[in-house]
């Protein structure tokens, strides 16, 4: 009797030839979509504010890197970027009410999550523009299509994102160039984690009652977002077969938004 050996296939280089670049590349959902596009032949650029990062997880994915400060958006002014794929993921959270939020704080987030993407699109839009191809994928939240107490800036930069991605979309249509939003729920990253320790300590309660009773209320699927879940999303829209798509938010947020 003959032993058959079945062997997995190689993943598909869908993205084989393409190059990318991932803001917040060295953690989180930036991480995730560095490794998944990475894995789908895409040369991956990493940009992030620690270099140490951005250089270890593209030495890892045999990228680049790019250590870079988004929130100095004067620096970003005259920016020239040539890529295929732009990926705006980079992002902070701050959670206070509104007359007592710290106006600097308000700023960096909108400097950082609304200015700095604007920028980075208009510094990737003329060679887009020039070979007729670009994906702009731009992670937005679940915030970006409802709103929270205590997260005016985040809301408010979100939703603004939403705006620049549907004007991104319309402008670069004829150019072959998409532009589109991808709106998970709370996602298992550090950023949450410290979310989740500022709740608490908002409302007095536990982080686990965080989770249950803040976080999770509107979602009917009771659990985190995991990353890799999201950077399946973003891998597709960044391929040929969604050239059709674009100026669409995709949500990613276990029903939340269905209410």
């Amino acid at each position: 009797m003959t032993e058959t050996k079945t062997t997995s296939a190689p993943a598909e280089a869908t993205l084989a030839g393409r190059t990318a670049l991932i803001t917040g590349g060295a953690s989180g959902i930036g991480l995730a979509c560095a490794k998944k596009l990475s894995a789908q032949g895409a040369t991956v650029t990493v940009a992030d504010l620690s270099a140490q990062l951005a250089n270890e997880v593209a030495q890892s994915l045999g990228g680049k890197a790019w250590a870079v400060d988004l929130s100095d958006t004067k620096a970003l002014e005259e920016l020239s970027l040539d890529t295929d794929i732009l990926i705006n993921n980079a992002g902070v959270q701050r959670v206070a009410p509104i007359h007592e939020f710290d106006p600097e704080a308000w700023r960096l987030i909108h400097r950082l999550m609304l200015e700095s993407p604007f920028l980075l699109i208009r510094a990737v839009l003329p060679g887009m523009y020039q070979r007729g191809y670009g994906r702009i994928i731009n992670l937005s939240s679940v915030h970006g299509l409802r709103a929270s107490p205590f997260k005016s800036a985040y809301v408010s930069a979100k939703h603004g994102l939403e705006g620049l991605s549907k004007v991104t979309a319309l402008e670069g249509a004829e150019h072959g160039v998409t532009s589109n939003c991808v709106n998970p729920g709370y996602v298992r990253t550090a950023l949450v984690e410290k979310q989740i320790a500022d709740q608490a300590k908002l409302h007095g309660i536990a982080p686990a009652e965080v989770v249950e009773k803040i976080m999770l209320t509107e979602a009917a699927v009771k659990r985190l977002v995991e990353p890799e879940e999201v950077a399946s999303l973003v891998a597709w829209l960044a391929q040929d077969e969604a050239g059709m798509v674009t100026g669409a938010s995709y949500t990613m947020d276990g029903g939340w938004s269905a209410r």
